[in-house]
């Protein structure tokens, strides 16, 4: 993996689109027209912040089937989060499927939602997000003999190519967008992906740079062979329901202290993901 091209790559895009990207940062400080809960207080009173993550997304947030514990990026990022806030962290499960409703939901299921969110316009127009604490852009997953074969988006988009995807989230959505000529199979769990595509169920998984290293180091059989031209360029942020504005403002504070300190730098690099802040 050619770390330094990449990162290079997408310290550009960011400044490219910094515009773009200060737009969605400031969605996530807009006040709600109703009376901001007292978030922040709730959680500090219950010593608890619970935070809803899909739990599938290596190396980001992964449980573990046969224990039930959690362990990723973001996990302890999360935990780092709460800590910072004097509580400790509780991690209930959501789905990409339902994470918007998951978030909006009554009563409210979980004070945020972590692991592998992209900032888009889209949430921020109904919910509140963090600024950005990780790059993002898609990628693709194949088979290592499939390498050479796909080299463009036009390679992929091709009638006899099987792009797989999780449902409910933006891969779906970048795939329906973009490959529109491809045989499209949707599948619900999107941890075993990988290894489907590696099987041959599949020749392609549409998925984040953030998530495809981490199946390239642990599995021979698969190759990212668009990681340092990643289709997009975005950040993943935390997510959370609109009223929890000082919340909000607490999380974009620890964030930036964590920027400023090094500790979120650290702990890029110990899941061997890019820092470009």
């Amino acid at each position: 993996m050619k770390i330094n091209k990449l990162k290079a790559l997408l310290l550009t895009a960011l400044l490219l689109t910094f515009v773009g990207a200060t737009s969605l940062a400031a969605c996530s400080d807009r006040t709600d027209t109703a009376a901001a809960r007292p978030t922040v207080e709730h959680i500090e009173q219950r010593g608890v912040l619970i935070v809803g993550t899909t739990g599938d997304y290596r190396p980001l947030t992964f449980c573990e089937p046969a224990t039930g514990e959690y362990w990723g990026f973001g996990i302890e990022l999360a935990e780092a989060i709460a800590a910072r806030m004097g509580v400790v962290v509780q991690f209930v499960h959501t789905s990409w499927p339902t994470l918007t409703a998951d978030v909006q939901a009554e009563p409210q299921l979980f004070d945020m939602a972590m692991g592998g969110i992209t900032i888009t316009e889209a949430r921020c127009a109904t919910m509140l997000m963090s600024e950005g604490y990780l790059a993002n852009g898609k990628t693709i997953l194949c088979r290592t003999e499939d390498t050479s074969r796909f080299r463009s988006l036009e390679d992929i988009d091709r009638p006899e190519v099987r792009v797989m995807v999780n449902p409910g989230g933006l891969n779906e959505q970048f795939a329906r967008q973009h490959l529109t000529h491809a045989t499209l199979i949707v599948h619900p769990n999107n941890e075993e992906i990988p290894s489907l595509i590696a099987q041959g169920e599949a020749d392609v998984m549409i998925t984040e740079i953030t998530e495809a290293p981490y199946y390239v180091q642990t599995d021979p059989r698969l190759a990212a062979p668009l990681l340092d031209t990643p289709f997009t360029h975005g950040e993943i942020g935390v997510l959370m329901r609109k009223g929890q504005d000082d919340l909000l403002q607490l999380v974009n504070s620890i964030i930036r202290q964590m920027k400023a300190d090094g500790t979120l730098r650290q702990l890029t690099e110990k899941y061997g993901l890019i820092y470009v802040y």
